[in-house]
């Protein structure tokens, strides 16, 4: 049940953070959702390969590159999701910069709800 419900909250999340950026469209809920399902399916499975490959620069600049490997997964997701649209690499960057505060909230939110059942 709570893996639906950070789902459904995910994508309302992909949804209010298309509604604060000018540079990013998402169509419906439902574009939404798949957008949040494709995120998640990259940054499980690419987003570690990008890391891996990028020790050496991501060590140099202290961490701040991984904030590059974001935007990529972000512009990656753009490409393959219809309805989905990012207008360049500064928009992906602060959609993902939003999308962290969401999921941070979300799961604040759902870790209160488990300590309470």
């Amino acid at each position: 049940m709570n893996i639906i419900l950070r789902f459904l909250l995910n994508g309302l999340a992909v949804l209010a953070t298309a509604y604060l950026l000018p540079g990013v469209d998402v169509t419906d809920y439902q574009t939404a959702l798949i957008t949040a399902l494709v995120l998640s399916i990259a940054n499980i499975i690419i987003k570690p390969l990008l890391i891996l490959f990028t020790i050496p620069i991501t060590v140099m600049t202290l961490g701040l590159f991984l904030l590059v490997i974001n935007a990529i997964i972000i512009l990656l997701t753009d490409y393959f999701v219809t309805g989905f649209t990012v207008n360049g690499f500064w928009w992906a960057l602060a959609f993902s910069l939003i999308m962290s505060i969401f999921n941070s909230i979300i799961d604040d939110i759902l870790k209160d709800k488990k300590k309470k059942d």
